[in-house]
């Protein structure tokens, strides 16, 4: 049955992507999802792209505001730029975005469709009910603004979709996943859940059938003027609370990462494996100048997405302490550890390609280590984490929408006058040289 998969409710936030972060969001998101198709196919990945919480995650280990409504904008953007190139080899299409892009969905469909051989007529339509079921039928506060749909050569699909609520700043996203189509409008949502948002009007409830049927009838008796001026809705249902099936994602209002944003033990568990598998098997197998320790950090980070299980992604903060964050939360983007972790993952996913999976089965093993060290307590606490990525951007190339990260105060280089005095009490002015990783 075709249904919404999940929901998500961010803090509204304005702004623009900096072209330096959209570039290489664009290009980690490619590469990550190219990896994933490899191996484990398309479907798999629109099954991810429909969880709310992977999808959220994703954003994050891409730089993105970890817990804004940029990150739906943002991760579309990055994946119709990244992917529709690779279309034919891949065989995934996006489609939609925000406000005049959305509209040209259908279009986009039914072009699709001509090119590839599927009924881009049919998704287009489709297009239209899911925007429709989410804006009329179910009528929650939220106006549509955003519509991305992403489809399969075999025509599977999914739409995340994204409305906003300006009274209240808040945005939610809403994600739906094609498994066989049986009903649009009798209740295609596993379940609806969310922060209570007063009096809402569902008319996908299979109790609304009545009611679905009534409104055929004044139609078909009154004319669209006549109800129009007679339209009074009552017998407004409260928001229904079903069992919690469906996936809902709720992001904080504070912009900075907090212990409680994240679940420390899976974070320890990742940099522990990083510590103790990447030198193994990274050095054998990459090669890749310059890959140290922290871009191994990030890599296994990179391995959760492509390799986790559903429920480890329920704190998606956790995932922004791998490249940091446009705004500076948790700290800035790290441009070097950034870049390299692209050139690792286009060196696998290229070598893939051609038979080699040594790369790709590293990356695999980043992730299954870090369940293998599940068990095992301890490790540097959050605050101790996060202050020590801090202290050293400025070595990894952190940037910001505020620009460069410089060094901490009490390590840049000392002025003349104090180099003069610290001369005349060690004999020595040096700053002690740090490898960058």
């Amino acid at each position: 049955m075709t249904r919404r998969s999940g929901t998500a409710d961010l803090p509204l936030h304005g702004g623009r992507v900096p072209r330096w972060l959209g570039d290489r969001m664009t290009r980690l998101g490619a590469i990550i999802t190219e990896a994933i198709i490899l191996e484990y196919g398309r479907d798999e990945l629109l099954r991810r792209l429909a969880h709310p919480f992977w999808f959220q995650s994703f954003g994050a280990v891409m730089g993105m505001d970890w817990h804004s409504s940029g990150i739906t904008t943002s991760v579309i953007g990055a994946l119709k730029r990244g992917l529709n190139p690779l279309s034919a080899e891949l065989g995934i299409h996006v489609c939609g975005g925000r406000g005049h892009h959305s509209r040209q969905t259908p279009h986009e469909l039914v072009a699709i469709g001509s090119r590839i051989g599927i009924d881009g007529a049919a998704l287009a339509a489709t297009s239209r009910l899911v925007a429709k079921v989410d804006s009329a039928a179910l009528q929650d506060g939220f106006d549509l603004y955003l519509h991305g749909f992403i489809v399969t050569d075999e025509g599977h699909w999914v739409v995340v979709q994204q409305g906003m609520s300006g009274a209240r700043r808040q945005a939610r996203r809403y994600h739906w996943l094609s498994t066989g189509l049986r009903s649009f409008v009798n209740e295609p949502h596993t379940a609806i859940d969310g922060v209570q948002q007063g009096v809402i009007v569902n008319l996908t409830d299979r109790r609304a059938e009545a009611s679905r049927r009534c409104q055929l009838d004044i139609l078909d008796q009154l004319g669209p003027e006549e109800i129009e001026r007679r339209l009074a809705i009552q017998g407004q249902r409260r928001e229904k609370q079903c069992a919690p099936m469906l996936p809902h994602l709720v992001m904080p209002a504070h912009h900075d990462v907090r212990p409680e944003d994240i679940v420390a033990r899976r974070l320890q568990n990742t940099l522990r494996a990083a510590a103790e598998c990447g030198p193994r098997d990274f050095a054998e197998l990459l090669l890749v100048p310059g890959v140290g320790a922290r871009t191994v950090r990030a890599l296994a980070q990179v391995a959760e997405i492509m390799h986790g299980a559903p429920f480890r992604f329920s704190d998606p903060a956790r995932f922004s302490v791998a490249h940091g964050g446009k705004d500076r939360h948790p700290f800035p983007v790290p441009l070097k550890v950034y870049d390299r972790t692209i050139d690792v993952l286009k060196s696998s996913v290229r070598k893939a390609k051609l038979g080699y999976f040594e790369e790709l089965a590293a990356i695999r093993r980043l992730d299954e280590q870090a369940r293998r060290v599940e068990q095992v307590q301890g490790g540097p606490s959050v605050e101790v984490l996060l202050a020590h990525e801090g202290e050293r951007s400025h070595q990894y190339g952190g940037r910001s929408v505020f620009g460069l990260e410089p060094p901490p105060a009490a390590t840049r280089r000392p002025t003349a006058s104090a180099t003069t005095q610290h001369t005349a009490g060690n004999g020595s002015n040096a700053e002690p040289k740090r490898r960058i990783n």
